[in-house]
């Protein structure tokens, strides 16, 4: 496009605000302006408009016939445990035939934790101060050399981090993974709107945009040519999760294998509420279909609600632990019809912006419209979905807050539980507290052991003391 079909495409569509300063900018200024506006989708925009900014009535969710998600129990819990060896052999047979990926989201910064940089750069381990990447590459690096295949890795990131992180990684040597193996590439970005729908301007020359949330992971992948790369590499299977849980298990086998015995597009982890009230999204169905409510939107009835042996109706809680099918991703994130598409959601915030003059505006009340995806909204669209359980002391301690729940502090004791529990049950002596802390501190890099079951099989050339680093 052209400067001037630039233009025009937003006069005809009565956005001719965004180019009020553009005159008086410096060439470069103008050359960036026009980048940022020919990059968004007005007719997107105009239709968000339409049905989101402009819709009338109550934007209470509607929660008539829904019901609690079914979910497949761990064993300890009632499931199967010939369903679950079944599973696991599956899995592993896909990560032998070099099928799976891993998907990490990590467009954030780390300014909630006081943290000056791309949040996988956060230090999280308790001895070593392991970044949360570097956790998540020796776990996937383990991986890829129990089976014999490498695992590619797709990172999402963000026009804020983007170049932070790809320097981060060649810093350090990509930690030890082929750096062809790893593919960086940054989410979208959506423009906020007044009230009236009027895209506002972060600066004269700079269009005010912000991500467009998780769920614009999926487009994502496709825009970038992510879903293209993994079917030229006979990969169908896609291992998503955030930037900020370093107990997650990014290659669960097990989890692999439900998704493809139940020939799922989208298969997702839950862990178990722990109380009612609990902020966490709730897994549910309604008319045959899986979604995820948010907590904010389930009424107090529900939330409160129990079974007879008294565990919470509406238990099953959604972590952002979840497998894709490079198929359902493609469809998503490639559709046409908006009725096919994530759906947006909008948030009123605060946007810094400028006056008539071209000053610069920092609202003290929300003056703006916000537009976002969640990922977990594809799951009606997706064929078969399944929704697995996992323990949330083994596989859920994100570091979200500086401090207090989810903080660096409770996120390094879970770590140190979990490594507990993994010498008691291979037989070795350890001093822990009544919570399962250790009273020595210690460190298992994944290259060394990334689960009790990998750790058991090489105790027996351990012997932990206080300060123990076990390397790969």
């Amino acid at each position: 496009m052209t400067p001037d079909s630039i233009r025009h495409a937003y006069r005809d569509a009565a956005q001719e605000q965004v180019f009020q300063f553009f005159d008086h900018l410096s060439p470069s200024a103008q050359e960036t302006l026009l980048h940022q506006a020919a990059a968004i989708d007005l007719a997107e925009i105009d239709h968000l408009v339409k049905t989101l900014v402009r819709a009338s009535g109550s934007t209470s969710v509607d929660v008539a016939g829904v019901e609690p998600a079914q979910y497949v129990p761990l064993p300890r819990a009632g499931g199967d445990p010939a369903q679950w060896a079944a599973a696991k052999a599956a899995g592993e047979s896909a990560l032998r035939a070099g099928r799976v990926a891993a998907f990490t989201v990590a467009g954030g910064q780390g300014t909630r934790l006081g943290f000056d940089g791309p949040k996988g750069t956060f230090p999280v381990t308790p001895l070593t101060g392991k970044t949360l990447f570097q956790v998540f590459a020796e776990k996937i690096l383990a991986a890829s050399r129990r089976y014999g295949k490498p695992i590619p890795w797709f990172i999402m990131t963000s026009d804020i981090n983007h170049e932070a992180t790809v320097a981060f990684f060649e810093a350090h040597d990509h930690f030890g993974i082929e750096p062809g193996l790893i593919q960086f590439f940054s989410q979208g970005l959506m423009p906020a709107v007044t009230p009236e729908g009027k895209i506002l301007l972060a600066a004269p020359g700079q269009i005010a945009l912000s991500p467009d949330g998780h769920g614009g992971s999926l487009r994502a992948l496709v825009r970038n040519g992510c879903t293209a790369k993994m079917a030229s590499m006979g990969i169908d299977v896609v291992s998503y999760f955030q930037v900020d849980n370093p107990l997650v298990h990014c290659i669960d086998p097990a989890f692999i294998g439900f998704h493809l015995l139940h020939a799922s597009e989208l298969t997702s982890k839950t862990c178990l509420k722990t109380y009612a009230a609990e902020k966490v999204g709730v897994f549910v169905q309604r008319g045959g279909r899986a979604e995820v409510l948010e907590y904010s939107d389930l009424p107090a009835t529900l939330t409160n609600a129990t079974d007879p042996d008294g565990q919470l109706r509406f238990r099953a809680g959604s972590i952002a632990i979840h497998i894709f099918s490079r198929e359902l991703v493609e469809r998503m994130g490639d559709a046409k019809d908006p009725a096919l598409r994530l759906p947006f959601h909008l948030a009123k915030k605060k946007v810094p912006t400028v006056d008539a003059n071209g000053q610069p505006i920092e609202p003290s009340e929300p003056n703006g419209i916000k537009f976002e995806m969640f990922v977990f909204d594809a799951l009606p669209f997706a064929k078969n979905p399944v929704i697995v359980e996992t323990a949330r002391e083994d596989e859920f301690s994100p570091v979200k807050n500086a401090e207090g729940n989810d903080s660096p502090k409770t996120c390094r004791d879970d770590q140190l539980r979990q490594w507990a529990r993994w010498c008691l049950a291979a037989g070795k002596s350890i001093p822990v507290d009544s919570t399962g802390l250790p009273t020595v501190s210690f460190e298992i890099s994944p290259l060394f052991a990334d689960s009790g079951e990998a750790f058991a099989a090489r105790a027996a050339e351990i012997d932990i003391q206080d300060r123990t680093i076990l390397e790969g």
